[in-house]
């Protein structure tokens, strides 16, 4: 075998040992109290940088700059980019421009929203799924839950994720609280965002339908059972 023949086999092996390093699991990393907010409560550490580990067993640390957190109760396995392999998903704070979702591949990240633009303004993620049907991932994001109240769709469009759709009056998340309320939920007729209306005086059912969100009410309690019934499918 020629040296050129070698170097070539050595690059074949090498890209194929690349596309098998897939994103197998991914945990928040480096408590920090240095961002200040703790809309989870002060028991609800943000973190400095998110542990990825690989499939091939290789673990990466991403780290972030001193003047941003993961302000997130987790970080969220999902593919994003429709390729057939999973990315990261977490909501990332800066000390003077708030909260951004952001999208992380296993060398950095490859997607974010804008910032909301002021420090201490946060998103608290309802869910990431296919929510109309056309084939792309979208994800399910209120905005300021304690202030704006409203659930913003976001959907990758190269290295940035842009608002598709809005919808007012609506919540997932009391401030201080270690839980994010409801979620995603498919019940036979298409993804559902299980949300709280704004005064938390009950449930709505929320789905994209061409381009638009569509929100009808539950007969649930906005409460710890009604959310249960609700993402059970039992109203």
């Amino acid at each position: 075998m020629t040296g050129v023949i070698r170097a070539a086999v050595a690059l074949l092996m090498l890209a194929g040992t690349a596309q098998a390093q897939t994103i197998s699991a991914v945990r928040l990393a480096e408590p920090t109290a240095r961002y200040g907010h703790h809309p989870m409560g002060p028991g609800v550490a943000d973190h400095g940088a998110l542990e990825i580990m690989l499939d091939g067993g290789e673990r990466r640390l991403i780290r972030l700059p001193q003047s941003r957190v993961f302000e997130d109760l987790t970080a969220r396995l999902v593919d994003v980019t429709g390729d057939g392999q999973p990315e990261v998903v977490v909501i990332e704070s800066d000390q003077t421009q708030g909260a951004r979702v952001s999208v992380y591949g296993s060398n950095g990240v490859i997607a974010a929203s804008p910032f909301i633009g002021q420090r201490h303004r946060w998103y608290a993620v309802s869910g990431i799924a296919d929510l109309d049907g056309d084939g792309t991932v979208e994800i399910a994001v209120v905005d300021r839950p304690h202030l704006r109240k409203a659930l913003v769709i976001w959907r990758r469009e190269g290295d940035r994720l842009v608002a598709v759709a809005t919808l007012a009056g609506v919540t997932n998340h009391l401030f201080g609280e270690a839980r994010i309320q409801g979620g995603l939920r498919f019940c036979g007729s298409g993804a559902e965002v299980i949300l709280a209306r704004a005064d938390w005086s009950g449930l709505v059912a929320v789905r994209l339908v061409d381009g638009a969100l569509i929100a009808r009410d539950l007969p649930g309690d906005a409460d710890a059972e009604g959310f249960a019934q609700a993402m059970a499918c039992g109203i």
